[in-house]
């Protein structure tokens, strides 16, 4: 089937997928759903990720794109790439720094075949640099990059997030590199080489706690559910669950009046945030003596009739069902001919003018070689003698 774009936005762009895993595809989709014509290469006899192809993660990480399997160690399934890029803006490659050199898919190397290409590579740590030829994925990259240190209790040991968080932003900041890439290019007409690291990634997500080390020299700490400089913010019991409050400074007297603790208002031990922030313990302690007494759901009501921002802690079956989650309409359903109705998660951004939706699901292996190598300038004689040689499948 022919590009079926799921957003007018990108419609004009070709994107080549060379990637594998998480980050690299996660960019490549953020360009897909936007409604690039994406070209996914898969390796010849290799049908699958690391996870199953039918997997719920794979369908989410390559929707809305055609694939073509192709033999990169071949000289002919090379030369078939070379093709492909003469037609492309850009390529999003993940392969470790001295594999694409090998196979002779390197930026220098594909540049010079299309100037206008948009190079992008996402590795773990870089590059280039001491650690560029290192193994390197997600947990190891938290933990380098400082992000477990902060994360959960004290006491308890170094944590990682609940999410591949270092793959997810790699992927993000990298389609945020490859479209200012493209804005460039529209006035220049040069492509560049655009990179990102999980490393680099994963440290600019400490944002404020990177910035107290930086500016301040405070080496932040675990301090669990509570907020690293704002006090009271934590999760609290209630009989019936938890509740995050996470007031600003100024709100502080709407949350004592809302607890019905008027008096701390003016307490010269707690009317100042600096001196709230020095007795944090005490304070979180005083206010989950209220809030386990009470139900979430009135719990709630007051603090939302306060102004003071709260909310329930929910799994993530309890989510989907929340009714501003469901106004927002933040499943899309795509239907698959192997696996029928797939609900998926759409972009979380609107646009008035070249919205986003689902199209297409993910491709089955090679389900487009033969269209894609039409499209790009060979003929039905050629792509059978490709596959003859195994070049393509």
């Amino acid at each position: 089937m022919p590009h079926k774009p799921g957003s007018a936005a990108l419609r004009h762009i070709t994107v080549l997928d060379l990637t594998h895993v998480r980050a690299g595809p996660v960019c490549v989709r953020q360009l897909a759903d936007w409604g690039a014509n994406v070209w996914r290469v898969e390796r010849v006899g290799n049908p699958a990720d690391f996870a199953g192809r039918h997997d719920a993660d794979f369908q989410h990480k390559h929707r809305n794109k055609r694939a073509v399997a192709l033999d990169l160690k071949s000289a002919e399934g090379r030369a078939v790439l070379y093709k492909m890029v003469e037609k492309a803006d850009v390529i999003v490659e993940n392969y470790r720094p001295d594999v694409k050199q090998r196979l002779g898919i390197d930026y220098d190397t594909l540049h010079k075949i299309n100037p206008r290409l948009i190079y992008c590579s996402i590795s773990a740590f870089g590059q280039d640099g001491p650690y560029k030829d290192r193994p390197g994925v997600d947990q190891i990259i938290q933990g380098l990059g400082g992000f477990m240190s902060i994360t959960g209790e004290p006491g308890r040991g170094p944590m990682r997030a609940g999410i591949p968080l270092s793959d997810i932003s790699a992927g993000l900041f990298a389609s945020i590199g490859v479209l200012t890439a493209l804005v460039e290019r529209s006035v220049s007409g040069e492509g560049q080489w655009v990179q990102t690291s999980l490393l680099e990634s994963q440290i600019f997500m400490l944002d404020l706690q990177a910035i107290r080390y930086l500016v301040d020299g405070v080496v932040p700490k675990q301090v669990g559910n509570e907020h690293p400089t704002g006090v009271p913010t934590n999760a609290y019991r209630t009989k019936d669950g938890y509740i995050n409050i996470a007031p600003t400074p100024p709100m502080w007297d709407r949350l004592c009046r809302a607890i019905d603790r008027e008096d701390l208002i003016s307490h010269p031990d707690y009317d100042d945030k600096n001196k709230r922030r020095a007795k944090r313990k005490e304070i979180n302690a005083m206010i989950e003596a209220i809030t386990s007494q009470m139900d979430t759901k009135s719990l709630l009501a007051k603090l939302d009739a306060a102004d003071v921002p709260a909310g329930v802690i929910y799994t993530i079956e309890e989510t989907f069902a929340d009714p501003q989650v469901q106004h927002l309409e933040m499943v899309q359903t795509v239907q698959s001919p192997k696996l029928g109705e797939l609900r998926l998660m759409r972009q979380p951004i609107q646009m008035s003018r070249t919205p986003q939706k689902l199209t297409t699901p993910t491709p089955e292996f090679g389900e487009h070689t033969d269209e894609i190598l039409t499209e790009v300038g060979f003929s039905a004689d050629e792509i059978t003698r490709l596959r003859e040689t195994g070049a393509v499948e």
